[in-house]
């Protein structure tokens, strides 16, 4: 091969390389440690049907009330800009609600003001807000960051 040709695969391949990038899972040490979070299947009397509710490990215990950053993959609720955004370790074709990912692989996000614009799908953001762990009510996600806002 000459080196004309070994520069263009070379750059080829980089070219690639960061392409897959924008793809790959948001790296943060909070989805480990909501990952390490156990769901134990208990009868709720309220709605007559069985949930999923979590136990959640010491580390992650500790971060209760805490200020914390987590980064992820936007998933809409609204057409609007809000103030209540939906993080997943995953985009959209792989999260909780769509693909095979558990809940231990999203957070709600409730923000102090709603953003200038809505956030596009699988757009990764990055918020930082007060963590709060819910074990009890079904109507509420389990990882919640609330007051929170989006660091640029």
């Amino acid at each position: 091969m000459t080196l004309e040709k070994y520069r263009f695969v070379a750059w080829f391949a980089l070219v690639i390389l960061v392409g897959l990038s924008a793809f790959t899972a948001p790296q943060s040490r909070l989805w480990e440690l909501f990952a390490k979070t156990t769901f134990h299947e208990k009868f709720n009397k309220a709605h007559g049907v069985y949930f999923y509710f979590p136990k959640f490990g010491s580390e992650l215990l500790a971060l209760q009330g805490k200020t914390v950053e987590l980064q992820g993959f936007y998933i809409p609720l609204d057409t609007s800009p809000s103030k209540t955004l939906i993080l997943s370790k995953y985009p959209m074709a792989e999260c909780f609600f769509c693909g095979g990912a558990g809940p231990e692989s999203i957070a709600v996000v409730y923000l102090k003001s709603p953003p200038n614009r809505r956030p596009k799908l699988d757009q990764i953001l990055k918020v930082r807000g007060i963590l709060q762990l819910n074990a009890t009510d079904v109507e509420e996600m389990t990882f919640i960051i609330q007051n929170a806002e989006i660091i640029p």
